[in-house]
């Protein structure tokens, strides 16, 4: 299932409104409106994070002028939410029954009891 994509900050969790990215060979922090894909080498941002970044002395932010917009949802986004909640409303599946328990313990684990050795 496909979901809203949040905020990269530690703890947070606000949806993503903003894509940072760096180029370091210019020594530029990039903070522009959310990405339509997730990439591997940029991170997305809430409203307050975006707003709120600072920089290393002698790199230079470049900043989207105007307010940051919240993503419409996706056809898929919304389809996968229906699924969701089409899935969690159906009837319970019977549960398979349990393994037959292995070794005269009775017990299933890394450690097993033994006749001992006369």
């Amino acid at each position: 299932m496909r979901s809203v994509r949040k905020c990269s900050r530690t703890g947070c969790l606000e949806p993503a409104v903003a894509t940072l990215t760096y180029a370091y060979s210019d020594s530029t922090a990039v903070v522009g409106p959310l990405a339509t894909a997730s990439e591997p080498h940029s991170y997305d941002l809430c409203e307050a994070h975006a707003l709120r970044l600072t920089v290393p002395k002698g790199w230079e932010v470049v900043r989207h002028e105007g307010a940051f917009a919240a993503p419409d949802p996706s056809a898929d986004e919304l389809t996968a939410l229906a699924e969701a909640v089409r899935e969690a409303g159906r009837p319970g599946k019977p549960t398979p029954p349990a393994p037959e328990p292995e070794g005269p313990s009775g017990r299933r684990g890394h450690l097993r009891v033994l006749p001992g050795r006369a």
